[in-house]
């Protein structure tokens, strides 16, 4: 067995690392925030932008708004003018923010507010009266004539902590304003004629930034997608209501040659196929945003409102309520399922209102996790059963659990670590690992031998949850296959994880070829009707 180095580390992940079970994404991931839906991050992702001649920047997409159905309408999905959506990078490793993009929205209706307005009734009885539709007819890329609702918001950096920090209003170098503005949601092929048309209309709403004291421009997008996320969520949170092993041989063999009765991969496993989401996307140079570190970054987002709230008891479009007080965090996501499954309920709410700095106060959910006891309740005697086995359980049992903590809080050298470690729950990615072409990507990031992939940062196409699955039941505990050779990552032994080397899956497969290959790289979002 050949012992880890820091120099092989890069190449050790091959076919082991999690960071939190990512590519299953956060929607309603705490009591309180599912009351706030327009505030609720559903996944975060961070990576070496791959689109071709951009090898040099980075790209940040936050997506918020969960579980959109596509014929949401009247109001479809529109951001909270009242709350203030963030993007923070902490580069020297303090687990402090560096750089903040900050991102605040208006909602106007044309006319003063009053919107489009139609001559109701015959001559002498006839009334003006506002329209109750998002649009009164078609709109096209440069013709927003018909739209009866607009999403506008100014885009901010700081410099330092967010709220005692520099900011300064970046302008859009495109229309040679500080304002954006956000396209109307698919609402369906007659409002837009097709899905290619929806897309040349959005492309518009692609603007360069102005980041100072950056040589080169920054690119931004808000607007619906198609939500990247692929789960089994509907039955996973039914108590793992399936067999969460691999029932063939391989993914996607069609033989029945795995664990006997387990799941296959099936895009019938997808509960999110139908599912849009709004994502607030940024690319930015990596020149402008690495500091003096090493080059690896950590970032998550976070979306915040003002403390206190007074309800307008005759509200008008304008004028619902009164907001006043510091801006407070609702919303939280580096990521994504650490809410779920790794925290316990009673302190979800504190986790979406915590920064990464004091991430101490949650150690005891990574060291001693639930979610491996709740699978060996669930699954162990049919395990034993069905292999004729006498295992004494399933969960791995090392305490602490030294290979998640390395996982969720502090990476691992040489591939995603800080040079200064402050253990603390954010995605970290390694800027320096060149971004791998979209159609060379495995779907297992690290795990499948591509470096550019998850945990190195997450990209939409990384299939983070079957790694979960995997690493949280002992994955790390056994030596892993580098260049031919077994490497002991030294984190645990085959002996504390007696299922560590199953292959754990959720059914659900996903890959880039989903998604886009250019910035914002999520797919087009679905119509709300054909």
């Amino acid at each position: 067995m050949k012992a880890l180095t820091p120099s092989i580390l890069a190449v050790v992940i091959c076919s082991t690392f999690i960071s939190a079970p990512s590519n299953a994404s956060s929607h309603r991931e705490a009591p309180n925030i599912s009351r706030f839906p327009t505030l609720d991050s559903t996944d975060f992702y961070v990576f070496n932008s791959y689109e071709q001649g951009k090898e040099e920047y980075v790209t940040l997409i936050a997506n918020y708004i969960p579980l959109q159905d596509a014929y949401g309408g009247p109001n479809y999905f529109a951001m909270d003018p009242d709350a203030t959506y963030s993007i923070h990078i902490d580069n020297d490793g303090d687990a402090v923010e560096d750089i903040t993009f900050a991102f605040d929205f208006q909602s106007i209706l044309p006319n003063d507010n009053q919107g489009v307005q139609l001559a109701v009734g015959p001559e002498g009885n006839q009334r003006t009266v506002s329209v109750p539709l998002k649009n009164v007819g078609g709109v096209s890329a440069g013709d927003n004539s018909a739209t009866n609702f607009s999403e506008s918001y100014t885009l901010s950096m700081i410099n330092g902590p967010q709220r005692t920090g520099v900011a300064t209003s970046l302008n859009n170098t495109t229309t040679g304003t500080s304002t954006f503005s956000k396209p109307l949601d698919y609402i369906g092929n007659k409002t837009f004629t097709s899905k290619a048309d929806y897309q040349t209309y959005a492309d518009q709403f692609v603007y360069n930034v102005s980041i100072p004291g950056c040589e080169s421009m920054a690119q931004v997008f808000v607007g619906q997608r198609k939500d990247a996320f692929v789960v089994n969520l509907g039955k996973t949170f039914d108590l793992v209501n399936y067999v969460p092993v691999e029932g063939d041989s391989a993914p996607g063999a069609g033989d029945a040659g795995g664990f006997p009765g387990g799941i296959t991969q099936s895009a019938d496993n997808d509960d999110l196929a139908d599912k849009n989401v709004t994502s607030i996307a940024i690319e930015v140079p990596k020149s402008c945003i690495v500091g003096e570190g090493n080059g690896v970054i950590g970032s998550w987002t976070t979306a915040s409102l003002p403390q206190a709230r007074i309800l307008n008891p005759n509200a008008k479009f304008a004028n619902n309520a009164v907001n006043g007080g510091a801006l407070t965090q609702v919303s939280r996501l580096g990521n994504p399922l650490v809410n779920e499954l790794v925290i316990g309920i009673k302190d979800k709410d504190t986790f979406s209102t915590a920064h990464p700095k004091d991430d101490g106060q949650f150690l005891d959910y990574v060291s001693h996790p639930a979610l491996p006891e709740l699978l060996n309740i669930l699954f162990k005697d049919a395990v034993n059963t069905t292999l004729g086995a006498n295992l004494e359980t399933l969960a791995p049992t090392n305490f602490p659990r030294t290979d998640l903590i390395t996982a969720f809080l502090t990476g691992f050298a040489g591939v995603n670590q800080q040079a200064t470690v402050t253990p603390s729950e954010m995605l970290r990615l390694n800027t320096n690992i060149a971004a791998t072409a979209q159609n060379e990507q495995s779907a297992f990031g690290v795990a499948g031998n591509d470096l550019a992939g998850f945990p190195n940062g997450r990209r939409p196409g990384d299939d983070v949850v079957d790694i979960a699955l995997r690493v949280v039941m002992g994955r790390l505990c056994h030596p892993t296959p580098v260049a031919g050779e077994d490497t002991d990552l030294g984190l645990c032994t085959p002996e504390d994880a007696s299922v560590g080397t199953v292959p754990f899956t959720d059914g659900a497969p996903v890959d880039a070829t989903m998604m886009d290959s250019t910035f914002p790289y999520l797919a087009t979002p679905l119509a709300g009707s054909k």
